[in-house]
């Protein structure tokens, strides 16, 4: 089985894992710092959010060169000794890459601006105005997608901010480019991509105006309808399918064997379309379904038998609870730890991938940062929405409170920073950190260790099928893997009441937690617990 349906992927957010050099925000030197302690989590493929060259708008998502490393982070030598690093470990590297669109400081986009006639021109997607703008096509941030240029009078199109422009990839010039800085970092080991926003990839040719819709706030897994509009011509486009097979294409001659992950929203058929119909395209998609779970066992059992038919084999689902955009999962569950051991125990024993965004392996917590003072842009177009107002109507405006600095121990600034870090650390208590963690079995820390480590040696849980079984009791999961003659067989106690059942003759216990034990012929679970067994499974 390919490597990348197998791994764990661990992301970090440069910006606040950790500074090596005092100026508050987290740098390279400072991730070659913590790698034995990453490797000691067990974690086996690490996605960094983008550390390019970028005037940071957008906090790295705005690049302005692919193929140089932005002074705040390093230098290109701090980025070859991480891959290197990072390799020796046993662990694989995967980059952010932003093929959608770049910086509107990039050098092809300044020459496109200057003039019509120029030969960058055609590397961004410009329409006349005629004293309106060119079509009512909403960017994913809920903002008209045309931006005026006086230079030109005329028009260029950003599907995320304005600061954005959109590449466009009509013109073969920006593919071939685009796949060179692809080539670039593949020449450098790296082993794979994550694609930030890569349905946007393709607009409409004709320019035609996207249907009304009577929906407006969109969801992570869906931004196709949103802001009281389809977006029938400006996501998601049969192009942006297509696309995603030349690019799996491209990169398939390398010997690390890398591998694409794709932020893309939609239906399932949509994620399926983007894998491409003989699993062709991405390789895996993210899906969102988790960032906004219902914490009970009817929800995970539905999503399991949803995934088991939709992302059946050759197909490999994902399970993320957060990531740089989102709010923060242990947040969404009032700090109950018990259930966050619940819920990432469900995101490893899956059949798939579990993506973890840092932090959440101790609970780091929700920031408080009012929109008013955030940095992050979208909570700057938003400033005077309250916070207790956006977090009411179920919408992510001010994405800086789940970028918090990492907290390690709880020295001067919770051991992330010498300086002044970039975005506040908050209270920390010491069972909040790394440190602390480390030293107690029960601690959330120690809960994913295991998870990882159980993944990790563990060929059923990394390539077998999965059935769900029945229980009778609304609060218990149970689910089998399968694979061959061995089974696992997992039970997770959703509920507030203790449950018990009969011990599956032969079986081994693999691991327990939430003080799960075995009692005679009875395991008991207590509320908001879980067990792992081994089990032979009849000829």
């Amino acid at each position: 089985m390919e490597w990348w349906k197998q791994t764990s992927i661990y992301q970090i957010y440069p910006w606040s894992f950790q500074d090596s050099n005092g100026d508050g925000i987290g740098d390279l030197q400072g991730i070659l710092g913590r790698l034995d302690q990453i490797r000691d989590l067990g974690v086996e493929t690490i996605w960094f959010s983008p550390f390019y060259r970028s005037p940071g708008e957008d906090f790295g998502y705005d690049i302005s060169d692919y193929t140089a490393i932005d002074p705040r982070f390093g230098t290109m030598e701090d980025c070859d000794k991480l891959i290197k690093e990072i390799h020796k470990r046993k662990m694989r590297v995967v980059l952010d890459m932003v093929m959608n669109h770049t910086s509107d400081k990039h050098p092809w986009f300044l020459e496109s601006k200057s003039s019509k006639e120029n030969p960058k021109r055609d590397f961004y997607i410009w329409r006349k105005g005629n004293g309106k703008k060119p079509n009512n096509w909403i960017s994913m941030v809920g903002t008209s997608g045309w931006n005026y240029d006086k230079t030109t009078d005329e028009y260029f199109y950003s599907n995320f901010l304005s600061f954005q422009p959109d590449l466009n990839y009509r013109n073969p010039n920006v593919k071939k480019a685009m796949f060179g800085v692809l080539d670039f970092w593949l020449k450098k080991g790296v082993d794979g991509f994550r694609l930030d926003i890569f349905n946007s990839i393709y607009k409409d040719e004709s320019f035609r105006d996207n249907p009304s819709s009577l929906r407006y706030f969109p969801t992570p897994d869906n931004h196709d309808e949103a802001f009281f509009q389809k977006k029938t011509y400006n996501l998601n486009l049969p192009e942006s399918f297509q696309f995603a097979k030349e690019v799996r294409k491209h990169i398939s001659k390398y010997k690390q064997k890398p591998f694409l992950i794709g932020e893309v929203s939609g239906s399932d058929q949509v994620l399926k379309s983007f894998l491409g119909e003989k699993a062709d395209g991405l390789n895996l998609v993210f899906q969102f379904e988790l960032i906004h779970f219902d914490y009970h066992a009817k929800f995970f059992k539905d999503l399991l038998e949803k995934n088991e038919k939709e992302f059946q084999a050759p197909f490999t689902p994902t399970y993320v609870l957060g990531n740089h955009d989102q709010r923060r999962y242990i947040d969404r569950l009032g700090g109950d730890i018990r259930k966050a051991k619940v819920l990432s125990a469900f995101q490893f024993l899956a059949r798939g991938v579990p993506i973890v965004y840092y932090g959440e392996e101790i609970g780091r917590k929700e920031g408080r940062i009012s929109n008013f003072l955030g940095k992050d842009p979208i909570a700057k177009m938003n400033r005077f929405v309250p916070l207790f107002l956006s977090n009411l109507l179920g919408i992510y405006i001010n994405r800086d409170n789940c970028r918090l600095p990492m907290l390690w121990d709880t020295v001067e600034n919770a051991g992330f920073s010498k300086g002044n870090p970039w975005l506040p650390i908050g209270k920390v208590k010491d069972t909040d950190t790394v440190s602390d963690q480390r030293k107690k079995e029960d601690s959330l820390w120690n809960h994913y260790k295991s998870l990882f480590q159980l993944r990790k040696g563990s060929a059923v849980l990394k390539e077998g099928a999965v059935r769900t079984k029945d229980t009778n009791k609304s609060d218990l999961l149970c689910f089998e893997r399968v694979l061959g003659a061995n089974g696992i067989t997992v039970y997770l106690n959703f509920g507030e009441k203790e449950s018990s059942e009969p011990i599956i003759k032969g079986s081994k216990v693999l691991y327990k937690f939430g003080g799960a034990a075995v009692v005679g012929d009875v395991f008991q679970l207590p509320p908001h617990s879980g067990l792992v067994l081994e089990t032979k499974l009849k000829k």
